[in-house]
């Protein structure tokens, strides 16, 4: 997925290494928060959605499908190219671009921040100032709805994992969010086979507003 700091053997040039390839490296089919999100603030008047670390864009273009004004971001420029190919074949638009989740800031608003699987590679001291930059160009009314994979001792360093990725605690992704409305929280451990190695992962996904007023 995306926001990686350039290296000679960072992330970005690793996933674009894995999505250079026929086939989508994590499937057609949208993350779990997508629906979610559909049910908690359905799009209206042109809702505007954010879409940090698309990778190659299938929840980009499911939020587009359904009627969003999607924005989207990736550090690789293979995952934007696939992400704007599968737009096309789904006859929606995207406004897509290559950035680094550690460099980039919003300077504009959104009705929804989404991100899945991609903020453990802000390190632990960027976490309030760029979680802060979401926070402040969130509409009021508007949502976070953020998943990050959270470190147990009891669930093994999956097959495909980065050194660059940083380790987020249980509990931590939802006290960012102490004076918002929790529209839903959760905290799970599922199978994937991304790497084709069966592992696990725990991940914690958090969906909250911001209150008007």
């Amino acid at each position: 997925m995306m926001s990686f700091t350039a290296r000679e053997d960072d992330t970005g040039n690793l996933y674009d290494q894995r999505y250079d390839q026929e086939e989508y490296y994590w499937g057609l089919k949208p993350s779990s928060n997508c629906s979610r999100v559909l049910e908690i603030l359905p799009p209206s008047g042109g809702s505007r959605l954010l879409d940090v670390g698309c990778g190659e864009g299938r929840d980009a273009v499911f939020f587009a499908c359904k009627g969003y004004s999607v924005t989207a971001f990736d550090s690789s420029p293979v995952g934007v190219e696939k992400a704007l190919r599968l737009a096309e074949r789904a006859n929606v638009s995207l406004e897509v671009f290559v950035a680094d989740i550690i460099e980039y800031r919003l300077d504009s608003c959104f009705d929804v921040v989404f991100s899945t699987g991609v903020l453990q590679y802000i390190p632990p001291d960027l976490r309030p100032e760029i979680l802060g930059n979401y926070r402040a160009f969130t509409n009021p009314d508007g949502v976070n709805a953020l998943s990050v994979f959270v470190s147990k001792p009891f669930i093994s360093r999956a097959p495909d994992a980065e050194a660059k990725a940083f380790e987020w605690r249980s509990g931590e992704l939802l006290s960012y969010y102490h004076d918002w409305r929790i529209e839903y929280t959760s905290e799970e451990i599922f199978d994937c086979m991304s790497s084709g190695v069966p592992h696990r992962h725990a991940i914690s996904r958090v969906i909250a507003r911001k209150v008007a007023g």
